[in-house]
């Protein structure tokens, strides 16, 4: 099964897409953020394929600057902040948001038009997670959009768009319709679906104790770690 849906994909790489989130796909989910780091064999991964593959991008939560500088890879496409970015009406929100995070008593991510609580490092998860909730609650009364990943809530503008969105986007500027998507949280289902209907189409879940169990049901292809997908890339 494996090597038949990679075997699509090799096919003609000229005519194919490799789409990769970071935290947890390509880098091993850290304590902080800031901590993360893509290995070097990774690096030279992605290098080779984007020499083969007609596009090959980092879909990120992070801003496409963070994203950026975290891969260090030329020649990969970096979209960032779940497709935000690419959505001109999300700007407008940015304020708003940031006066709402100024509000929570809670360490904050700044990722520019969103923002991020995590809870990993909390002494008592439970306890944060219910802080977090009501936080969740009251962004959502003010119009916020809310979202849980792993151990962590974002707040988002409430604009159409998310990783499935960039997905597209990505597709449609370059002309194809086959892609390998992977990922490893919640935001990566819109990666997922957002292949429905393509040609060739490669779903990718990196699984872990935190991955959402629907992300592995969708998924084509399931793996165990972030190695492990490294394994994986090199078989295209």
């Amino acid at each position: 099964m494996t090597v038949d849906l990679l075997g699509a994909l090799r096919e003609d790489p000229r005519e194919a897409a490799i789409l990769l989130d970071i935290d947890g796909t390509l880098a091993p989910i850290a304590q902080r953020p800031e901590d993360a780091a893509v290995p070097e064999p990774t690096r030279e991964e992605l290098t080779r394929l984007t020499r083969r593959f007609a596009v090959v991008a980092c879909v990120s939560g992070r801003t496409s600057v963070d994203a950026q500088q975290l891969v260090g890879v030329a020649g990969v496409r970096y979209v960032g902040s779940h497709g935000l970015e690419l959505e001109p009406e999300a700007a407008r929100w940015s304020e708003r948001i940031h006066e709402f995070a100024r509000s929570v008593d809670w360490p904050v991510e700044d990722k520019g038009l969103s923002v991020a609580f995590h809870y990993r490092q909390a002494e008592d998860e439970e306890a944060a997670l219910e802080y977090l909730t009501e936080v969740a609650e009251r962004a959502t009364a003010a119009g916020l959009r809310t979202r849980f990943g792993r151990k962590v809530l974002e707040l988002l503008p409430p604009v159409s768009a998310d990783k499935g969105t960039a997905v597209k986007r990505v597709l449609s500027d370059a002309g194809l319709d086959r892609a390998l998507y992977a990922g490893d949280d919640t935001t990566d289902l819109d990666g997922f679906r957002a292949l429905d209907g393509l040609a060739v189409s490669v779903r990718v879940a990196v699984s872990s104790d935190e991955a959402p169990q629907e992300l592995v049901a969708e998924a084509d292809l399931v793996v165990a770690d972030p190695a492990a997908l490294l394994d994986l890339l090199r078989r295209l």
